[in-house]
């Protein structure tokens, strides 16, 4: 069994993202088309720059890019435009460290499989995996091999000199205008997506400036304002070489807190961006938030919690005592993951939403979750053969769900406890499963593992306690089936012997022998033949 993490609570969100649409006309959209293409050529044409450079990049590289963009647009854009390319070539390298990781453990996979004998199964003990089915298998895997080598050297290289490869509009979009046809698309279609994808209109905001942001300001009446680039100032219907759209923003969400943040002038950062299928333009303004200290974890788990087991198609939720014993029904909140993307997000938000209000109802101030990481299984070389559970587990949306469960929670003043999943599912099956279930509810493995996990949480053992035997037999049913601190001495063993008779007609001194002693019930037997006497000491006093 390996060590099992530690449990912890889960820090809140450190920014804030709302959008809103904007119902722009034909001269607005017209205007924010060529704005958001030259500002990308330019940004496009600067992170080229910044690649070129590797890690020969310092401060006074930027600067002298910087120079170069403000003369060609305007120094708030250059500082917008030079920061989303440091923002985009760190990612890159990150992508890249993790490329790396990632192949170094299939080749050290592959490899540990190659050195095992053809057919050989698993011993977990030793911590030696499986070995491949039959020749032609093993011949196979050799061979990818040295693909993997020959990948990991090229990337290794790339991570030394400092390069990284990025496509400004998605390599997936970039790779569709060699099969238009397959992806339903002409090139006038597919070219305003690209377009649309390679456009620039976000500027961070600043604080102490007007509404929080000089270069696209919203107004508390929700009036836009753009600062032109210098090419592009003839296109200004304003002083200052500015341009109001005729659209207003109206910020449902969050509004009174944005409200409040550019009436104190604080920084609001805004994003522009065109939605090609749907012909809409929208807004998104973003913020950072102090940070909250998170509760401790004994006060988020002091009225209990609720233990949640995710699942492909449903999360199974149980509410538990502090004691960490379940109260009440156990629920089921389902959910569609196929289909498009905007219809798993919206699955997503809606099953958290009837989780989070079936929290607040219980009364419990935490959500135990597991801290699940499926980034070890998705590999061939441990469910090769099993495709339909690779599939599920790559589409399992374990970051997405954790993510927008933490926003979410921090709304309705509900902390997020993370525990180690190992063995939930496998123990609350084994523990819990049977003794919960009735004629009128079924109790299914995963019902189960939402109590492995809040037990977890709370920080109980997920085994639970053997009732009693019978009265009578060896002890009096009571104490064994309720909780027990850890630290109790014998909690888990039987109750000490007491001397005395067991019943009221045997002797205390007398000892039965099971060896010795002839059986009750077959006839003809000396117990059977014997006459029945009055015992000479009275029963009762």
């Amino acid at each position: 069994m390996r060590e099992l993490a530690a449990t912890f609570v889960v820090p809140g969100p450190a920014g804030v993202a709302i959008r809103d649409r904007l119902r722009v006309s034909d001269v607005d959209a017209a205007v924010l088309h060529e704005g958001g293409v030259f500002l990308g050529s330019l940004a496009a044409g600067d992170l080229a720059d910044r690649c070129r450079q590797g890690l020969e990049h310092d401060a006074a590289a930027w600067a002298v890019r910087k120079r170069e963009l403000t003369g060609r647009s305007s120094a708030r854009w250059a500082g917008s435009i030079t920061k989303a390319t440091h923002d985009q070539w760190a990612l890159a390298r990150r992508g890249q460290a993790a490329y790396i990781a990632w192949l170094q453990a299939q080749i050290a996979q592959v490899e540990a499989r190659l050195a095992r004998p053809l057919g050989s199964k698993a011993n977990k003990r030793e911590g030696l995996p499986r070995g491949y089915a039959t020749r032609a298998e093993w011949h196979a895997k050799s061979r990818r091999l040295q693909t993997l080598k020959d990948r990991l050297a090229a990337v290794e290289a790339d991570w030394n000199a400092g390069q990284v490869r990025v496509v400004r509009g998605g390599k997936h979009l970039a790779h569709t205008r060699h099969h238009l046809a397959q992806a339903g698309l002409d090139e006038q279609a597919w070219r305003a997506r690209w377009e649309a994808a390679r456009m620039f209109l976000a500027a961070d905001g600043e604080s102490g400036k007007r509404f929080g942001n000089e270069t696209i300001r919203i107004t508390d009446t929700g009036r836009i304002s753009i600062k032109l680039p210098a090419p592009l100032a003839h296109l200004a219907n304003t002083a200052h070489g500015r341009y109001v759209l005729d659209a207003v923003v109206e910020f449902r969400y969050r509004g009174e807190e944005w409200q409040d943040r550019i009436a104190a002038n604080q920084a609001v950062a805004y994003r522009i961006h065109h939605d090609v299928l749907r012909g809409r333009w929208y807004v998104t303004a973003s913020w950072q938030r102090a940070p909250v200290p998170a509760l401790p974890l004994e006060t988020a788990l002091a009225q209990g919690t609720v233990g949640v087991d995710m699942n492909d198609d449903h999360l199974a939720a149980w509410r538990l005592d502090r004691h960490g014993n379940p109260v009440g029904e156990p629920q089921r909140f389902f959910y569609d993951l196929s289909g498009s993307f905007a219809h798993r997000d919206a699955q997503i938000r809606h099953v958290l939403t009837r989780l989070l209000h079936f929290a607040r109802r219980c009364g419990v101030a935490a959500i135990a979750v597991e801290d699940l990481n499926f980034a070890d299984s998705k590999t061939r070389e441990k469910h090769g053969r099993n495709k339909r559970f690779r599939r599920l587990i790559s589409r399992f949306p374990t970051a997405k769900l954790k993510a927008r469960l933490v926003s979410m929670a921090a709304e309705q003043d509900v902390a997020v406890v993370a525990v180690d999943p190992a063995y939930t599912s496998r123990w609350g099956a084994q523990h819990w499963q049977k003794p919960l279930a009735t004629p009128t509810r079924e109790t299914t493995r995963h019902d189960a593992a939402s109590i492995a996990v809040g037990r977890r949480a709370l920080g109980h053992p997920i085994r639970r306690r053997t009732a009693p035997p019978p009265a009578h037999q060896s002890d009096v049913p009571g104490h064994r089936t309720v909780q027990a601190r850890s630290e109790a001495q014998g909690r888990e063993g039987t109750r000490p012997h007491l001397p005395g008779p067991r019943t009221r007609c045997a002797s205390p001194v007398a000892e039965r022998k099971r060896g010795t002693s002839l059986p009750n019930t077959v006839r003809g037997s000396a117990t059977e033949q014997r006459s029945w006497q009055q015992d000479s000491l009275p029963l009762s006093v």
